[in-house]
Order: structure tokens, then sequence, then C-alpha cells
């Protein structure tokens, strides 16, 4: 899935194999890379409106970034290599949320309706971006080919426990007529498995709601170098006789959402899943929790040619 990548001038853009065929479509995954950005390495595609960046940078980045994905109404190609300010003028515009991790959806139908706090935006309207920023947590964007209708989602473990995915693929039927066997979903890069930590209550959460959550979890015993050297001093009163160490607990967050949309009716066939994960790959993409909450924002993009 979106591991294809598009590169020019050193620019990466992150798009899912089977979304790319469709000519009418822009849909995107942004990395970390080429970008205007100091506050996070130089360099850095920040396309969030973080306290460490300028919001005159951020929109820089946006620009180009925007640009990049072929965004543009049809004189901007030509207006932009005279002039990148009248250029900005001719993309079209983005729509975002302040996001709060929720199942919150709204329908955008056109670009003044901008004030959204919540975590997904479904249109089926031309010359609209939706975005989603994300920098662990999962953005998914999901097409409907036959009806010209898009959505682009926030699933951390929250809004995946509320249903974000599969309430939007609800919604898309509910306001398009989308069948979701028709659907396609690109979900973009985040946190995996591998890295993703949790603690039992999260276990719990997703246990009370999915039947399931024991496939979405693996557990893995701490070692302890000096307890592994000298058993003896760990001795307790308690059968078998040595204290026992806590089991580490991880979440595969992709798996939880994939199960969301088969469970809607999403085909298996239809759904792509980025191989990348932001806690491991620090050198493409921004993670939250690998570099301890100083960092950027990236931006998973969709919308439909006029």
């Amino acid at each position: 899935m979106p591991n294809r990548v598009s590169q020019r001038a050193k620019f990466n853009v992150l798009r899912a194999q089977h979304l790319s065929k469709y000519p009418w479509l822009v849909h995107g995954f942004s990395t970390r890379v080429a970008g205007f950005s100091r506050a996070y390495g130089g360099g850095a595609l920040n396309l969030g409106f973080t306290k460490d960046d300028r919001k005159a940078v951020v929109e820089r980045n946006r620009t180009a970034f925007l640009t990049e994905l072929g965004a543009e109404n049809s004189r901007s190609a030509e207006v932009s290599r005279r002039s990148p300010r009248r250029a900005e003028s001719l993309l079209w515009p983005l729509v975002t949320l302040r996001q709060i991790h929720s199942d919150l959806i709204y329908t955008v139908d056109s670009p003044a309706e901008t004030h959204f706090v919540g975590d997904g935006l479904i249109t089926a309207t031309p010359g609209l971006l939706l975005g989603i920023q994300t920098a662990d947590c999962l953005p998914v964007i999901l097409v409907d080919p036959k009806r010209s209708a898009v959505g682009v989602f926030h699933a951390g473990w929250r809004g995946t426990v509320k249903r974000i995915v599969e309430k939007g693929a609800g919604e898309m039927r509910r306001r398009f007529g989308s069948r979701p066997s028709d659907l396609k979903a690109a979900i973009g890069p985040g946190i995996h498995g591998c890295c993703y930590e949790v603690g039992e209550e999260v276990r719990e959460k997703f246990e009370s709601q999915f039947a399931y959550a024991a496939k979405l979890f693996r557990e893995v015993e701490e070692s302890d170098p000096v307890r592994e050297k000298y058993p003896m001093l760990f001795l307790t009163a308690r059968a078998p006789g040595h204290s026992v160490l806590p089991k580490k607990i991880f979440l595969d967050l992709v798996e939880a959402n994939r199960q969301q949309l088969l469970a809607v009716g999403v085909p298996g066939k239809n759904i792509e899943a980025s191989p990348l994960c932001t806690n491991c790959r620090t050198d493409l993409l921004f993670s939250y929790r690998a570099e301890k909450g100083r960092t950027g924002r990236m931006m998973g993009v969709v919308g439909i040619r006029r």
C-alpha cells in the first residue's frame, strides 16, 4: 500500500496503489522529508500548527505538499513558475479539523466550512481537499469510485475504540449512498504493533467492544538481567516462589481498523495498509512517541478533481 513513493526534487508523497488508478482522485500521505521547518530537524515538512514551528513556515510546507499532490486549478502550474504566492491562491482549499480523538464526522460541501472539531470528514464535492493530521495515529482514506465520494479519518486507539472508521463508512452510505462493498480503503503510516505498547486499561476497552479483540494484542515478558543472574534475590512467599515480572502489551492498531472495515462490509482486497511504522522510521516520518512529544505533524489528504 501507501508505500509507492512519488519523488520530485527530493519530495516524498506516499500513495496507495489501488487508489492511484483513478484519474479523478487526488490523495496522498506526507512524510517529514523535504520541507522548510527547522524546529524538527533541517528541512522538515511539518504540516501542523505546532507550538515549536512558525505559522508562515507551516503554510509554506502545506503549499509545497498540496502542489506536489497536484491539487491545483488549471492555471496553477503555469502561475507557480512565475509567482509562488499567486500559485498558493490557486490551490484547492484544504479543510481540516481540531482533532479530539472522537467519533465525530462531518460532511463538507463548501470550503467556507472550516471550523470543525472532530476526527472525520467526508465529501462528494469536487475541488476540495480533506486533511487529517497524524504523528503516530492512523490516517485512513475511504473512496467510493462508483459515486465519486471520499472521506478521511483520524484513528488513534481512542477513535478506534469508538469505531471512527466503521462509522465513517456508515456516514458515506447515509449521505452518498455508498455501498461498503464498493469502498476502497487506504491506511496510511502510523505506529505499528511492533512498537505500540499500551496499558491493560486499553486492552479492556477493546475487549468490551470487539469480539475479535484478543487477536489485536500481543504480550511480551519483560527481561531483567539482574534477576536472571541472581534469581535467589527475588524469592517471595508466593508460589511458585519468585515474583513475576509484568508483561508488556502491544496493540496492532492497523489490524484493529482493518477488522472494522471488514466488519462493515469492505472487501479485504479493497484495503491497503502502509508497512511503515512511525516509531521505527523517524528518518522518514514524525512520531509523537519516539520523539517524546516534540515533533511535527504529517497529513493524509484526499479530494475529487473537477
